[in-house]
Parts: structure tokens; sequence; C-alpha cells
């Protein structure tokens, strides 16, 4: 919408106006008008010639302070505009960080759970397996002591073996 042309149409509809008001002026001189009425006909057209402006100038003014307003209104919406820009570019990046550490601890866990399970599984065996190394390390130690007791009883045999063979020596020499 121009505000311009109401600007303009005024111009010929005043000067039609005026026209027309001199117009009924001198025909209505010329009926018996006098110089006291005409007088009062040029004040009220220059009356409203001068409303006719001030409202000229009013809407002049009123127009003036909607472009102000609007160019502000402007500003301020491109401005909210930025700041919900910035807004979500700080939330998004942490958002999308938190969801990306989320899916991770969420791939770790599942990684996590047939670790344990193999973990648990290997700590049996290794009890298992430690509980038949001491029990066979206890059979050997009982071995090597049998064994030892027999080295025992072999070396007090051959002693007292030796002990016979020397006798039957000395009984063998006695009898030559």
């Amino acid at each position: 919408m121009s505000m311009e042309a109401p600007e303009q149409q005024p111009q010929p509809a005043r000067q039609q106006l005026a026209q027309h008001l001199s117009g009924s002026l001198s025909f209505a001189s010329n009926l018996s008008m006098s110089g006291e009425d005409e007088e009062m006909s040029r004040s009220a057209l220059s009356t409203f010639r001068a409303k006719e402006e001030e409202i000229e100038r009013k809407k002049l003014e009123v127009r003036e302070k909607v472009m102000s307003h609007l160019g502000r209104v402007e500003e301020e919406t491109k401005r909210l505009a930025t700041i919900r820009e910035e807004l979500e570019a700080l939330s998004d990046p942490m958002r999308k960080e938190v969801a990306l550490v989320r899916k991770k601890i969420d791939a770790v866990n599942k990684e996590l759970k047939p670790l344990g399970h193999t973990c648990q599984k290997k700590e049996r065996e290794y009890k298992e397996a430690l509980e038949a190394y001491n029990e066979k390390n206890k059979e050997k130690v009982l071995l090597v002591n049998k064994l030892m007791e027999f080295a025992q009883l072999v070396g007090e045999s051959e002693k007292s073996r030796m002990k016979k063979l020397e006798e039957l020596a000395k009984s063998i020499e006695t009898l030559q």
C-alpha cells in the first residue's frame, strides 16, 4: 500500500473543492451575498485547507513513526533469529556429544558382557587347574617323602647287608 497516493489525491480534490466553493461563492454573491458572507466563506475555506494540511502532516508523521517502528521490529526480529541460531548451535553439539558418548558406553557394555563371562569362566578354569596342580603337588610331596623313606630303608637295608657280608667274609676267612 502506497501512502503517497492519498497525499496526491487531496491536491486535485482540494482545487476542485476550492473552485466549486469559489464558483458557489461567486454565484451566491451574485444572488445577494454580502461582503461579510463572502469573508466567512473564505475563512471557512482557509480553515478547511489548514485542517487538511494538518491532517496530511499528521499522516506523514504517523507514516514515519510506523516505518521507524517497522524498521526496529525488523532489526529485533533479525537479532532474535541470530540469538536463536546461536542457542541452537550451543545446545545441538552438546546433545550430539552426549548421544555419541551414550552410544559408545552402550557399545562398550555390549563388549564387556561377553568378556565378563569369559573372565569368570577362565577364573573357574584357573581355580580348577590350581586345585589340580596343588593336589598333584601334594601327591608328589607324599611320593617324594615315601621315596625318601624307601631310600632310608634301602640305605639301612644295604648297611645291614654289608654288615652281613662282612660277617660272612670274616667267617669265610676264619674257615680258611
